[in-house]
């Protein structure tokens, strides 16, 4: 059905080849699993497959991709859509409309389906995937995991015969992941082709023929669903790949050794459209704290942050810094929040420019070794759009670590990154914050055992 046959490509401003002699094949109704480490050419197979490349993201291709035997470069791109249904990892960038009915069925709508017919499908769906609460409603308002909900609702919709999706799972809580595994799992049993490029591999596990591991633009190995479960754990983690198992949270809460509270939080009360979210919440953190911060996907964990901040400012009760109410100006100079899509916050022309944005008497030193420590440095002069997602995500952890603000918060810092790199963020943030106390929303149990000492759960 799919057959990739010495696919080269570099995009237009990359010197090297993101992929690099890839041939593939694909039989109708498989179910293919994309892994490697973040930037190992995992999204860029995609991109080809959809068409995506080249005529989205300019470059020098060479080979040829076929779908049920056609060259790719004889379909128009409305032709692709209609066999082919992409997921992106941001979901944002795959939107057309403002509220949800409308982006669902924006797709049919393209097709000319008959109105009749398109609401009918819009009913369907929104039941089959059991998100008829999320009908009507603003996308701009909607947490990242809904947002989620959304994309794949609108492919879905549209019934095609290849499901491409990219990190579906890497805004959505543990409950809703078995939610999505189930509904791969129907696509499956209804012979539906489905190609996976994913991080969190565990809720896969189950489902998958075949395994494709990617490393440096290239496809390393091919891997059965029997011989990839039956590597050992060690190999599987050297290969850069995350558990093929669910792990539960284990955090042992172990306050920090500090002597007195840096940030109090008393009798704070949310609100959200005139609707209270967070209600008479108390709690104080220590420098060297790195807390998790736990909740459902639409729970209210970001406007939680936003709120520390001063980025969201319709609340009730007090936020205290060493004791002292502070002005919302004070307050967001003494924080910095990475952004659950961190495309909001890249601006400059390249890496190492967009880690002194802002800073005054920014240490060029500090900024190489934090660089070198992410394994960003040889990425300095390239322009932050040309990283891969997870690369992206390094890039603003680094930023937040360089300004060294008093409170650091991390919104869903892991979607975009492999077991090495992982670990690697848990170890510098570790390392940065003995002077800081560090906030983290997550659904990443694996992330949040390895760092942080104190959970913050806004279910209870």
């Amino acid at each position: 059905m799919i057959e990739l046959t010495g696919i080269s490509f570099n995009y237009k401003s990359t010197p090297s080849n993101s992929l690099s002699n890839i041939d593939l094949k694909i039989k109708k109704g498989e179910f293919i699993l994309v892994c490697g480490a973040s930037g190992s050419g995992k999204t860029s197979i995609t991109r080809v497959i959809n068409k995506l490349i080249p005529d989205y993201y300019e470059g020098q291709i060479e080979g040829n991709a076929k779908i049920n035997n056609d060259l790719l470069s004889n379909y128009q791109m409305f032709e692709i859509s209609e066999i082919v249904g992409s997921v992106f990892q941001n979901p944002r960038t795959q939107f057309f409309n403002v509220d949800t009915n409308s982006e669902i069925v924006f797709g049919l709508e393209n097709q000319g389906i008959e109105r009749d017919i398109l609401e009918k499908r819009l009913t369907e769906t929104c039941q089959t995937l059991d998100i008829r609460k999320l009908q009507n409603r603003n996308i701009f308002h909607l947490s990242g995991g809904e947002k989620q909900k959304i994309a794949f609702a609108s492919v879905y919709a549209m019934n095609p015969d290849i499901y491409l999706l990219d990190e579906p799972s890497s805004n959505l809580d543990i409950p809703t992941i078995e939610v999505l595994k189930r509904h791969l799992s129907v696509l499956k049993n209804s012979g539906k082709t489905v190609i996976i490029s994913e991080h969190r591999i565990y809720y896969l596990m189950d489902l998958v023929d075949k395994i494709i591991y990617m490393e440096n633009g290239q496809i390393q190995k091919s891997y059965s669903r029997k011989d990839f479960l039956n590597l050992p754990e060690q190999e599987i983690k050297a290969m850069g790949l995350r558990s093929r198992s669910e792990t539960g949270l284990d955090i042992k809460e172990d306050m920090s050794t500090a002597e007195q509270a840096y940030l109090q939080v008393e009798n704070l009360s949310i609100h959200r459209k005139d609707k209270c979210i967070i209600s008479n919440l108390n709690f104080f953190a220590k420098k060297g704290d790195i807390v998790a911060v736990l909740g459902s996907n639409g729970i209210g964990k970001t406007t939680f942050l936003r709120t520390l901040c001063g980025l969201h400012n319709d609340y009730e009760g007090d936020i205290l810094f060493d004791s002292k109410k502070i002005n919302v100006k004070k307050r967001k100079q003494k924080t910095y929040m990475v952004m659950q899509d961190v495309n909001y916050q890249l601006f400059a022309e390249s890496v190492f420019s967009e880690c002194k944005l802002g800073i005054k008497n920014s240490n060029d030193d500090l900024i190489d070794e934090i660089l070198t420590d992410f394994d960003l440095y040889k990425y300095k002069s390239n322009h932050p759009n040309t990283l891969s997602g997870g690369q992206k995500q390094r890039l603003a952890i680094a930023v937040g670590l360089i300004c060294n603000k008093e409170i650091l918060i991390l919104d869903e810092p892991t979607s975009g990154l492999d077991y090495r790199n992982m670990l690697k963020t848990a170890e510098l943030l570790k390392r940065y914050s003995k002077e800081k106390v560090i906030f983290i929303a997550t659904h990443d149990n694996e992330f949040a055992n390895l760092i942080c000492n104190r959970v913050l759960n806004l279910e209870k």
